[in-house]
């Protein structure tokens, strides 16, 4: 079985807490009764929102995180972002991971004109009075680990709201924080 989830904004993408000590978290698995043996593919992380695919097979799963498949995030950067900021980000930049510095791989990246039409968060940003911000869209076939938000950070425009749109050809259009729709994946 096969799902598309809007992850809202602080809910971990997984369906348990490996946590002990911090139990209060909240999980995917309380957004709906998924299926036994339903996993995530991939992740976004807690402060992230947006389309979350999950499915019962391990072949979809490895498939679509593969770098065949396009990744469309929206991130909402602190500033207004310019034409040397975004062709950095198209070229690829250095950031840090787990293993070291990481060049970014070439991606498509454009301003968005308009702020795009989105669910409310359910934790405000903050507004104009604290300065300007702006919207781009960054399309990647690669997800090292907070990827988006430390690229945006290496070109000096901090992310502050990251909201994944499309997976593929599969999309959050029409689709509120919270919503399952079982789907078709293969």
């Amino acid at each position: 079985m096969d799902f598309k989830l809007f992850k809202p904004y602080g809910y971990l993408s997984q369906f348990t807490s490996q946590q002990t000590k911090r139990t209060n978290k909240k999980m995917l698995g309380s957004l709906y009764d998924f299926p036994e043996g339903t996993m995530a593919i991939g992740r976004l992380d807690e402060a992230s929102e947006g389309l979350l695919l999950l499915t019962t097979d391990g072949k979809t799963s490895q498939y679509i995180r593969s770098n065949k498949i396009e990744k469309e995030y929206y991130a909402q950067v602190d500033g207004l972002i310019d034409d040397i900021a975004i062709q950095k980000l198209t070229n690829g930049v250095d950031i840090s991971t787990e293993t070291g510095i990481y060049r970014t791989k070439e991606c498509k990246v454009e301003l968005l004109e308009n702020t795009p039409k989105l669910p409310e968060r359910a934790k405000k940003i903050r507004d104009e009075r604290h300065g300007p911000s702006s919207w781009v869209s960054i399309t990647l076939r690669e997800g090292k680990f907070r990827q988006v938000r430390k690229m945006t950070a290496a070109v000096g425009f901090p992310t502050l709201r990251l909201v994944r749109v499309r997976i593929g050809t599969i999309t959050v259009n029409d689709m509120n924080a919270g919503d399952v729709f079982g789907i078709e994946l293969t």
